[in-house]
């Protein structure tokens, strides 16, 4: 796919597919519709005024042309009503015509939907979030698939349509809206491979791509013997059931002077979770595949850095396993030493994520990081809590956790924080090492933010929870790429 930004008049606009917005309950049309409705003699007018089309959000039609405009379909796209035009049904608009558009033959289009100016966005937010749009509603998984699985698509050039002023700061938006989607589907593939394909092996391969494609990026990766000499006893706790080789992959994006502080990105890498001796119920146990969600997550995020090369310099730290049971698994009751040299006392080894964070969070520190970010499929306890709408985020920063707060929501990809405290932590009590690994069924998305909490000292830091936002389930079934916007966000603006 092509994109482009055009401040052509939409009544010149060369292209086989003219997006034009329309609103409901009788508003007036749009400038860039109503000077295409003068060319066309008033038709797209009476079609409202008939009732043909609602204007509804998400409502489209497509009209034919007639001599007159160089262009050979219209689709009228839905924006509701004009006075309460939100960000939510911008988005709802844009999705609906790029879907009906793919359903079409036509290979270009060319969108007049980011002229219009819904509450809460700019030209740069509109286009970013169009092309953003556009990469999700696309994606499609066929890397498993025989058959028709390289079909190509019809559609072949996005042309997104702004005024004179507007053009550089829109430019900027598809720009970043373009490495963005990159990312997501990228962490999109990740997520939804099969653990027998998307081992530690392959998440180290992929790394090395990435880190090949851009000179500012370098990979180091860790095997389980280094493991071993820097005392990693809970990631290697983790790992001990399965032959499949443990992975520690550390990447470093140097976009400023090495003077400056870096953002460390930790992102859990369970390829495969089982459980371990505390077997997980066979239902849905293929979704387990998800659990090295996190890990996608830091991967996509440098694929988008690769490409847009910001400034500022971003670590990103992957420790990837599996978690499957056998006569060398941990067992409930073993107590291990991680790195921090704190023990631990495994109650449940399906609470494995973060005994492999936590030694992940104690090597980070050595990069000193002005900020630590850790993302995890974590908790089916975040899912109870907030569905699949909202990221959980917990952290000891309050400053740290309002500025990845505000790029979520200026992203369109939100979190909600929840609290930690001493009366949660001391759920992780153990009479017989540091702590257990589990503080009971209560409060479970909040006692594992606590148990990460005892490894990263003074450093400002929040825990993303991703386990409910990370794939859906039903018709949709796969891997969403998030919380990839809501970092990006940060990133782009830290």
């Amino acid at each position: 796919m092509e994109f482009h930004v055009s401040t052509a008049a939409a009544e010149k606009q060369r292209t086989a597919c003219l997006m034009l917005p329309v609103y409901s309950k009788g508003a007036a049309l749009p400038s860039a519709t109503r000077r295409v409705d003068r060319a066309i003699g008033g038709l797209i007018a009476e079609i409202m005024d008939a009732g043909d089309m609602q204007g509804d959000a998400g409502n489209t039609l497509l009209l034919p042309v007639a001599e007159g405009l160089p262009c050979k379909r219209i689709l009228l796209v839905g924006c509701g009503p004009k006075a309460d035009f939100s960000r939510k049904n911008y988005l709802t608009a844009v999705r609906a015509a790029f879907a009906a558009w793919r359903k079409t033959k036509l290979a270009t289009a060319a969108s007049y939907l980011t002229t219009e100016s819904p509450r809460g966005t700019d030209p740069y937010r509109r286009t970013r979030l169009a092309a953003e749009c556009w990469y999700d509603g696309a994606y499609r998984f066929t890397t498993m698939k025989s058959g028709d699985a390289d079909e190509a698509t019809s559609q072949q050039e996005l042309t997104l349509c702004v005024s004179d002023r507007q053009a550089a700061p829109a430019r900027k938006g598809l720009k970043h809206g373009i490495g963005i989607g990159e990312g997501i589907d990228l962490a999109k593939d990740l997520g939804n491979l099969p653990g027998n394909v998307c081992t530690p092996s392959h998440l180290a391969q992929v790394a090395r791509r990435i880190a090949k494609s851009n000179a500012k990026i370098t990979l180091e990766v860790l095997g389980e013997a280094e493991m071993r000499k820097l005392k990693m006893g809970a990631m290697l706790s983790v790992t001990a059931g399965t032959s499949e080789p443990a992975k520690f992959l550390v990447l470093r994006y140097k976009g400023s002077a090495a003077s400056k502080a870096p953002v460390v990105l930790v992102g859990k890498g369970i390829t495969f979770d089982a459980g371990g001796i505390s077997l997980k119920p066979p239902p849905q146990m293929d979704e387990m595949k998800y659990d090295m969600c996190g890990a996608a997550t830091v991967l996509g995020v440098f694929q988008a850095l690769a490409r847009l090369t910001p400034t500022g310099n971003v670590v990103g730290i992957i420790p990837s396993c599996e978690n499957l049971p056998s006569g060398t698994a941990t067992k409930p009751g073993d107590i291990v030493t991680s790195m921090s040299g704190k023990t631990i006392e495994i109650l449940n080894t399906d609470a494995e994520g973060r005994l492999i964070l936590c030694d992940a969070l104690t090597y980070a520190k050595r990069f000193k990081p002005s900020a630590m970010i850790d993302i995890a499929t974590l908790t089916g306890a975040c899912l109870i809590a907030l569905g699949r709408h909202r990221t959980g985020l917990l952290g000891n920063s309050d400053q740290l956790a309002n500025r990845l707060l505000t790029a979520g929501d200026r992203a369109s990809d939100e979190a909600w924080r929840l609290p930690l405290g001493d009366a949660y932590d001391a759920q992780l009590r153990s009479n017989f090492a540091d702590m257990a690994n589990i503080g009971g069924r209560e409060a479970g998305t909040i006692t594992a933010a606590c148990f990460l909490a005892r490894f990263v000292d003074e450093t400002p830091w929040v825990h993303l929870d991703i386990a409910g936002t990370a794939w859906r389930q039903g018709a949709r079934k796969g891997a969403t790429g998030r919380p990839i916007p809501l970092l990006m966000e940060y990133l782009l603006n830290h």
